[in-house]
């Protein structure tokens, strides 16, 4: 009888593996700069030509290898970085397989020169298509240096996908950005077709962030830290303002790897929701550090996903470590010493001057903007005397603003002095050497949807009897979920009960969610919590009602404010969270520096 079953031959396999480690050059680069930081280089050379198809060379300074290691290190799953099955468990260096150097060796023409500090000459190995063809000694410096040429030479298949050079060139340069960021204690210097890309010095990771993402993005982020005894959390957070249509700039790396985990990821975007627009995304850097028996990194042979041990907990940290910082809205009560920013020299008018003007500006904040064909009337109005009726929808604004709360401290909004409105739309402000223009329905919105937030908070969900309940089959795994997360699913409002088996009665949902589809919702939320630990969708489809009311309660469209009520609403918003965002995350405030309105009219 034919044998069907046979072992394939090492080449073969090799082959195969590089189909899941090297994918395209930047690939091979990342397998190979994180070698060299476990190495331990502080100063790497990344050198490419022809997008890295014809060249790769990464040279360190690290320990570097004797000749026999150097052999071994190509062998498959030859590694130094894990000897034992409990060491798996607790994985602290970012490779550990041993199949990145066989597997880039057998699709490339590869030479791979390596000394030891106490050597006195290093040991040179070539290998063609994984096959050793020399191995000798030669003088260098201590440390590593591996060179590929032609990858991909014996696979065309896998080379015709590659795309332009220009492409290949930029993801390298991608991925050795995100190296950098991880360690900006490490020199990488970036070549490409001879032309330096990327040069950067040891430093701190503001000035690391400068120099790679650019002085704008280093001067709108903020540094985060928080800890909370299963993590901590540090890095950069930029303002709402500092934003991509992209996550291409967030950045977030689990014990020193960059990561594009689904669990991070949406705990930074909820993080970010309520000032952020829709389909909008931060610039974030966010290292996570934690136990490195609490995460597995051995899910995927590239590296890129992981997963924790308990994802609700490890979500619920992570955006709490971000909300922390959006919170304190750093940019825009951050504070100038009074000696950095001169105050803008006042006119030389008295005191009784300046009183007569705010009265005015009281006077006339109350009346109708003028439109074409309305100055003859409204100067007859005023003539004969005639009381402007207050639009009714002035009501719920002088209703929502209490003008005897108070505010917390002296905050920046309430510091601001009052110019006026313009089109009764916008509030007019001055910050020493800046016009500052707040949208007054978006600031009143905020306050409103804050203060919604905190008596549905207090007062707890309400549940709405179904006249009918309603039969909900699930999964095994959703049932498990539900069941494990019963009690919190009950206390959002929701009433279930346990029907036999898999099927549930619901026989309540949230008063909130009346008129919407409470069904779908729940099972979202099961979904979610089956993959995350636990949901936040009931808690988004809230925040999002509470909204809309919040929108459809103040006052919208053309309102004049008299300026105790401008007054009482800056007063707010420096008491409420994301006072620089309305809830669906449209920027409240901006800001026109002097300098910028000198350059409108040619003066600078």
């Amino acid at each position: 009888m034919t044998q069907r079953i046979r072992i394939l031959p090492e080449n073969l396999t090799n082959k195969i593996a590089a189909g899941e480690v090297v994918e395209r050059p930047a690939s091979v680069v990342k397998e190979l700069l994180e070698n060299a930081l476990d190495a331990g280089a502080t100063d790497i050379v990344v050198e490419i030509e022809g997008g890295g198809k014809r060249l790769i060379r990464i040279t360190d300074n690290g320990c570097g290898m004797s000749r026999d290691d150097a052999l071994l290190a190509l062998e498959r799953h030859a590694t130094s970085k894990i000897l034992t099955e409990s060491d798996l468990e607790g994985i602290a260096t970012l490779g550990f397989r041993g199949e990145a150097l066989p597997s880039i060796a057998s699709v490339s023409r590869f030479t791979m020169a390596s000394r030891e500090t106490d050597n006195i000459e290093g040991s040179e190995i070539y290998a063609e298509g994984g096959k050793i063809r020399e191995v000798k000694a030669c003088g260098m410096a201590s440390g590593t240096i591996v060179t590929i040429r032609n990858l991909f030479f014996n696979t065309p298949a896998r080379l015709k996908f590659l795309k332009s050079p220009e492409t290949e060139a930029g993801h390298v340069g991608d991925l050795v950005t995100r190296i950098a960021l991880s360690r900006p204690d490490v020199r990488f210097t970036y070549l490409s077709d001879g032309k330096t890309v990327i040069k950067v010095s040891p430093g701190g990771l503001a000035s690391r962030v400068s120099d790679l993402l650019g002085k704008g993005i280093g001067n709108s982020v903020y540094p985060v830290e928080y800890d909370d005894d299963y993590l901590r959390v540090d890095g950069l957070v930029s303002s709402p303002d500092c934003c991509r249509s992209a996550p291409s700039h967030v950045y977030t790396f689990i014990n020193g790897r960059f990561v594009r985990d689904k669990v991070v990821q949406h705990a930074v975007m909820a993080a970010y929701r309520p000032v952020l627009e829709q389909g909008r995304y931060p610039v974030v850097i966010l290292f996570v550090g934690i136990d490195a028996g609490e995460v597995d990194v051995n899910v995927h042979p590239t590296k890129h996903e992981i997963r924790f041990r308990q994802q609700g907990r490890a979500h619920d940290a992570i955006c709490a470590a971000v909300e922390s910082i959006l919170r304190r809205t750093p940019w825009i009560r951050e504070p100038l010493p009074a000696a950095a920013s001169p105050a803008l020299p006042r006119p030389s008018a008295s005191e009784q001057r300046v009183a007569e003007v705010r009265d005015l500006l009281v006077s006339y904040g109350s009346m109708p903007p003028a439109r074409s064909g309305d100055f003859r009337n409204r100067g007859a109005a005023s003539e004969n005397g005639a009381a402007r009726p207050e639009p009714a929808a002035i009501a719920p604004l002088r209703a929502g603003i209490d003008l005897n709360e108070p505010a917390e401290g002296g905050g920046y909004f309430s510091s601001l002095t009052v110019i006026g409105q313009f089109q009764a739309q916008y509030i007019l402000c001055q910050d020493r050497e800046a016009l500052v223009i707040i949208d007054q329905h978006a600031a009143h919105e905020r306050v409103a949807f804050e203060r919604l937030k905190r008596e549905f908070s207090a007062g707890g969900v309400a549940v709405q009897k179904l006249l009918f309940p309603e039969t909900l089959e699930f999964t095994f795994a959703e049932e498990a979920a539900l069941r494990e997360s019963l009690e919190e699913i009950c206390r959002l409002g929701f009433d279930l009960e346990s029907f036999g088996g898999r099927t549930w009665l619901l026989k309540g949902s949230p008063q909130l969610l009346a008129g919407h589809d409470h069904v779908s919702t729940l099972r979202d939320m099961v979904c979610e919590l089956q993959e995350m630990g636990k949901s936040r969708k009931l808690a988004e489809a809230v925040d999002e009602l509470l909204s809309t009311i919040a929108c459809h309660s103040v006052v919208r469209g053309v309102h004049a404010l008299t300026v105790p009520e401008i007054r009482a609403l800056l007063l707010q918003m420096d008491a409420t969270n994301f006072a620089g965002s309305c809830p669906h995350g449209r920027p409240v405030f901006r800001k026109i520096t002097l300098s910028e309105i000198e350059r409108m009219f040619k003066r600078t």
